[in-house]
């Protein structure tokens, strides 16, 4: 039996301001650190920034996406959640594709620039989550932009760490470790949103 109490308190979070104001923030410094960490990547030779800053683009779409089809039926909302988990699988791809060919033809990174940027970036999911944090339980579409942010928390986490091991070892194995790890988040999570979307559209 359908839990008619749960559906609208999901509803009523939602279509809460508050959810609406939080995905605004949230989409703003996803757009923001994008491009500070493009270039960053590029700057520094790190596939794990690139990779990272590619995360943030495709977040910022699916916020943006999110803001669209909030007030619509639970099958548009499915729909959307499909086209984002589809999105963060091709990520995932993309990310594994450019490791696979960094592991033969890259260089070593610049530590400082990895480390630095990744704090910025941590202090930015970290905020993004934590906005985010009591509105995680609901339909596809919410959980795929917790999982966003959550996801890019652990991978900012995990470029400070290469950073500091890159600085160690002077290796670019650290690099690739990472960018290997956060191909594997996003396809983890690209299979949970789509399965949930799924189920979603044959109840709608």
């Amino acid at each position: 039996m359908a839990c008619t109490s749960c559906s609208h308190d999901t509803a009523a979070k939602r279509l809460s301001p508050a959810y609406k104001r939080a995905l605004w923030v949230v989409l703003l410094i996803n757009a923001a650190m994008f491009v500070v960490e493009i270039l960053a990547g590029i700057s520094s030779g790190s596939v794990s920034l690139l990779s990272d800053s590619l995360d943030f683009f495709g977040d910022s779409a699916n916020y943006a996406i999110s803001l669209i089809v909030l007030p619509m039926a639970l099958s548009y909302r499915a729909k959307a959640s499909l086209i984002k988990g589809a999105t963060m699988g091709a990520f995932g791809l993309f990310i594994l594709a450019t490791t696979v060919y960094r592991l033969w033809y890259g260089e070593v990174p610049s530590h400082s620039q990895m480390s630095l940027v990744g704090a910025l970036a941590l202090l930015a999911n970290v905020t993004a989550a934590w906005l985010l944090y009591r509105f995680r339980d609901g339909d596809s579409n919410m959980t795929s932009v917790w999982l966003c942010s959550r996801n890019d928390a652990i991978g900012n986490v995990a470029v400070i760490g290469a950073g500091i091991a890159v600085y160690f070892t002077s290796s670019r194995y650290p690099d690739l470790v990472v960018a290997f790890i956060m191909a594997a988040l996003a396809l983890s999570a690209s299979y949970a949103i789509i399965k949930q979307a799924l189920g979603e559209l044959k109840t709608a």
